[in-house]
């Protein structure tokens, strides 16, 4: 009879699988998704079971042997990781690891704890004889249990008491396993539904309708700023629990995660349902307690960034992802997935709707609802019934550069202090200034290892590369020509916050960049101060254009629009429109306010639908250029960077390629080789090569050709399959 094979995906950077036979031993117990120990060569590895089947195993090495007797993986889980793993051009063992939390074969932590044995030595008290042992005993028999560590601090009770009540029966002393709780200093009260309005109404009973199907279903949410989306999840998420499965809702940034949290906690947690959060903001301990509820079942909703799309749920009813369109869901480095695409086939895979929203859907979102392959939903008015707010461009033209605000944004903020509200300035773009520069001999100081130049940032007083953050101290003079004169130029967050300060004294000012939320809770810290009304002008990046709700704020004002309009990507106008369309709706939340953009570039048509938030428009525009051109979403890309040290090797291997791939004859286009626009990064010289297809068959067929082709050495190839950007 052919015996059992396993075949594994190894925890190392190889794409293919390999096959070992299962010892007679572990033939009852081996499931897919267990991970297993291997010998390979002479090292000992872990890997993945992605396969069971029977054959020969002549020449076939042996399992050593399970590394748990619980999968890690479910069936349709693992099937995901990998497709993904497979589609994305990645190594299929790296891909399985990077959807388990860190120390997932760890020991898991246990904590002593006491608890009331219930036994009553002298019925006529119940009591032990001294204060200290009585004071203990109460308090647990009343907490129903208590840990060691708790009392010995709380109570200061020495060891011999609490020894002394065990001994004599009063409690009984055990380990149960320690749980890291993220939420620990985060109290909560309870919050009921709110009404809806007719589009919610709407909305939430044809998704209602979805999850009574039990099937796959996917869903646009667009809706304008401010039109209750959240409510429309909120409620609709309690319709998936009723029906005893699962919730799962997808975040763009860690940020975030602790408003949206805290307001299904507050819905749900009094109900008895359990809320679980992944992100990379928690603790590996945090995390790995996360997720180890979860593969127990024992959690009824998760929330998190982008990773979560992994979270091992066995139920799951809706997968919600919120602010589609962020290109934080897209992996930057390593395993490259796009999580909002992952949640449509994971959707697939378990039966059940997907929901993404926006106020600013992705094109691909769009274009698929204009399709038909995607339900679209609509909110076209603010839930509390307000206006939206007013938007005007403020033409640049003439203004001094060093002038970065102008007069008229100047008054606007006067005017907004004066009546009592919060403003927010959105400059993305972190630091003091881009550079410093020598006047005398106009030195500038570039990082040694990419091809930018260093940030000034004042307050840590350094020049960072904000990519492979090598540091300095600014010097005194110019190593050039030693002159002294070594003056901050442009500005950043930094620069204009101290600006704020310089020009409203009595306002109180904050800023909200990664610099200033990089510690845990700083952002959290952050957003409270701004609902207490703590804080007067907000200062920072395209942080906060995503997802907050200040009822106080009044004015949005936005500097250096024309630096993401004039990005070199063909996305550029997309991202424009989305972030001044996002940062404009945190203006007058509950009813008018204003946003002022300023701008070199008033015509531009992305500008002006971002000012009259017009989506429609702004997507039948660009949708033309997109298919006159075959851009995504109406043709396919995948981007090869090759990097290595020195220009000419890197070079040459890229051509190498594109000579290759002009052999197989396929009508997709080929694109390069042509310097990435940071041409050099983290010390390797960068050079891409563009594949664009009018669809996926023939993109996966050009992929495949160029895997048989021999990457030379000392060069390193990276295959972006549907990348964000080309830098």
């Amino acid at each position: 009879m052919p015996e059992l094979i396993a075949d594994i995906a190894v925890f190392a950077p190889l794409r293919q699988l390999f096959s070992y036979r299962v010892p007679a031993e572990l033939c009852d117990s081996i499931l897919l998704g267990l991970g297993v120990q291997i010998p390979f060569g002479r090292r000992r590895l872990t890997g993945v079971v992605v396969k069971l089947r029977r054959g020969s195993t002549d020449k076939l090495k042996a399992l050593y042997g399970l590394q748990d007797e619980v999968p890690l993986f479910d069936q349709s889980l693992l099937e995901l990781c990998c497709w993904a793993a497979d589609y994305y051009r990645y190594p299929v063992g790296l891909a399985l690891r990077s959807a388990l939390p860190a120390g997932v074969w760890s020991a898991v932590p246990r904590v002593a704890v006491l608890k009331d044995s219930l036994y009553r030595p002298g019925e006529e008290t119940g009591q032990p004889r001294g204060s200290k042992q009585r004071e203990v005993l109460e308090f647990v028999r009343q907490a129903k249990e208590a840990s060691l560590s708790h009392l010995r601090s709380e109570f200061d009770a020495p060891h011999a008491v609490l020894e002394r009540l065990v001994s004599q029966q009063y409690l009984v002393k055990s380990e149960i396993e320690k749980l890291r709780d993220p939420f620990l200093s985060d109290p909560i009260s309870a919050d009921e539904p709110l009404p809806l309005t007719s589009e919610q109404q709407s909305a939430f009973e044809s998704l209602s309708k979805a999850v009574l199907d039990d099937s796959f279903t996917s869903f646009l949410l667009q809706g304008v700023t401010g039109s209750g989306k959240t409510e429309v999840y909120l409620q609709t998420i309690a319709e998936v629990l009723k029906q005893g499965r699962q919730g799962l809702v997808l975040v763009p940034e860690i940020a975030l995660t602790p408003q949206l949290v805290g307001r299904f906690r507050a819905r749900f947690e009094q109900a008895g349902y359990r809320i679980a959060v992944l992100h990379s903001g928690l603790s590996d301990g945090e995390r790995f307690d996360a997720w180890r509820q979860i593969a127990r079942d024992d959690i009824d909703s998760v929330i998190g960034a982008r990773s979560a799309i992994f979270a091992p749920l066995q139920r799951p009813g809706l997968i919600i992802v919120d602010e589609e369109h962020e290109s934080s869901y897209k992996q930057g480095e390593g395993f490259r997935y796009h999580a909002r695409d992952l949640a449509l086939l994971r959707g697939q895979k378990a039966d059940c709707p997907v929901l993404l929203g926006s106020a600013t859907p992705s094109l691909g979102s769009a274009y698929r609802c204009a399709n038909g392959q995607m339900h679209k939903l609509e909110l076209t008015r603010r839930a509390h019934a307000g206006d939206l707010p007013q938007v005007e461009l403020i033409d640049l033209s003439g203004q001094p550069p060093e002038q970065f605000i102008s007069e008229q944004l100047e008054q606007e903020i006067e005017a907004t202090l004066a009546e009592g509200k919060q403003v927010l300035l959105l400059l993305n773009r972190r630091g003091f200034s881009p550079f410093l520069l020598c006047a005398d001999c106009g030195q500038t100081f570039r990082c040694p290892n990419c091809e930018i130049t260093l940030t000034y940032h004042q307050h840590a007083r350094e020049l960072r590369c904000h990519y492979c953050d090598y540091r300095i101290t600014p010097p005194e003079q110019c190593p050039r020509c030693e002159g002294l004169q070594l003056d901050p130029e442009g500005f950043g967050t930094e620069r204009l916050a101290q600006e704020m300060a310089s020009l409203f004294p009595a306002a109180r000012i904050a800023r909200m960049d990664r610099d200033t939320t990089s510690r845990k809770g700083a952002h959290q810290k952050l957003v409270r101060q701004m609902m207490a009304r703590e804080v007067d002008i907000l200062v920072g990046t395209q942080m906060i254009a995503k997802g907050h709700d200040f009822p106080g704020v009044a004015l949005v004002g936005v500097l250096a629009s024309d630096a993401v309009l004039n990005l070199p990507d063909f996305r550029a106008a997309e991202r424009a429109f989305s972030l001044l369309t996002q940062v404009a709706g945190r203006a007058g939340r509950t009813g008018g306010g204003r946003v002022l953009i300023q701008t070199y570039s008033p015509d531009h048509y992305a500008l002006q639908f971002a000012a009259a938030q017009d989506y429609a428009s702004f997507y039948a525009q660009e949708i033309v250029f997109r298919q006159e051109l075959g851009y995504p979403p109406a043709g396919y890309l995948a981007n090869l960077v090759f990097s290595g040290i020195g220009d000419q090797p890197v070079l040459k291997a890229a051509e190498g390629l594109v000579e290759y791939l002009l052999a197989a004859g396929s009508s997709a286009e080929i694109l390069g080789p042509s310097p990435c626009p940071l041409a050099r990064l983290r010390g390797k010289s960068r050079v891409q090569v563009l594949l664009k297809a009018e669809n996926r068959p023939l993109l996966k067929a050009l992929l495949d050709y160029a895997e048989r082709w021999k990457v030379p050495a000392g060069v390193g190839l990276t295959v972006d399959v549907d990348p964000l950007d080309m830098f």
